[in-house]
């Protein structure tokens, strides 16, 4: 295909800023296709997510069977899956449609908001982290995942592929300007420049769609990782600080344009 099809698997964000709003803009900047199969819509803003619409299990697996049996996918990510009824029903799909996938742990809006229910964690891990080409969550989640606050990055990188991941990005979106990468025999620091900038919200979607939109290009996983993470960057600097009383917008698609 000339050019690269790419699926996300997540909640809609109402405020346009996160969620599979920005993995498709995303995805457009990567010069992919996009396409969604919506798990859930939230009510949502620069401030917080004040609702969240659950869509049926059987629903998303039929957005999934739709997009996979006509226009094809070169790769997916994952995002807010929200509930073990979701998991199970993505997993049980990717399990038979194996594509390179690249599961973003979404657990905590960044104003607090639970986007995973407790007992759908255990089902995350157990169920996509082995199909995953790669995970990619924040140091938070990485620490609620691994169930450890004291483990360096490198450590928790390595507790997250024993945990059935082939690799995993810790990335630097929280505490120090690093990504830290593990693929499961080699260590790599990727630096990430920390911008004092008061839009980020759908920072950490932007980085693993793009993430996702390289892999479906064909590029080395360590190669991609670095395009994800100058992608993130870019779209922090360029971000909409102006919308909303909250953390604005980032802005992926303009990154050049004001740079």
């Amino acid at each position: 295909m000339a050019v690269p099809r790419v699926l996300t698997i997540a909640g809609s964000d109402s405020g346009g800023g996160a969620g599979i709003q920005a993995d498709l803009k995303a995805f457009a900047a990567a010069g992919a296709h996009g396409m969604s199969a919506i798990v859930a819509l939230t009510a949502q803003n620069t401030v917080g997510v004040t609702a969240v619409h659950e869509a049926p299990a059987e629903f998303v697996a039929a957005q999934l069977e739709a997009v996979f049996s006509d226009i094809g996918v070169d790769a997916a990510k994952t995002g807010m899956l929200f509930s073990r009824r979701v998991v199970d029903a993505v997993a049980d799909f990717l399990a038979a449609n194996r594509v390179p996938l690249v599961v973003d742990p979404v657990m905590i809006a960044s104003s607090g908001a639970r986007l995973l229910e407790d007992d759908a964690v255990e089902a995350l891990v157990a169920r996509l982290f082995p199909l995953a080409t790669v995970v990619t969550p924040n140091l938070a989640e990485a620490r609620a995942l691994c169930v450890d606050s004291t483990l360096s990055r490198s450590g928790l990188a390595e507790r997250l592929v024993a945990l059935g991941a082939p690799a995993a990005i810790v990335t630097g979106g929280h505490g120090e300007p690093v990504d830290h990468l593990f693929d499961g025999v080699r260590h790599v620091e990727i630096e990430v420049e920390r911008l004092a900038v008061p839009a980020t919200h759908g920072a950490g979607c932007t980085h693993s769609a793009t993430l996702a939109a390289l892999l479906a290009r064909g590029l080395p996983l360590e190669a991609a990782a670095r395009g994800a993470a100058s992608a993130a960057t870019g779209a922090v600097r360029t971000g909409r600080q102006e919308l909303g009383a909250g953390d604005g917008p980032v802005d992926v698609l303009d990154v050049k344009g004001r740079t």
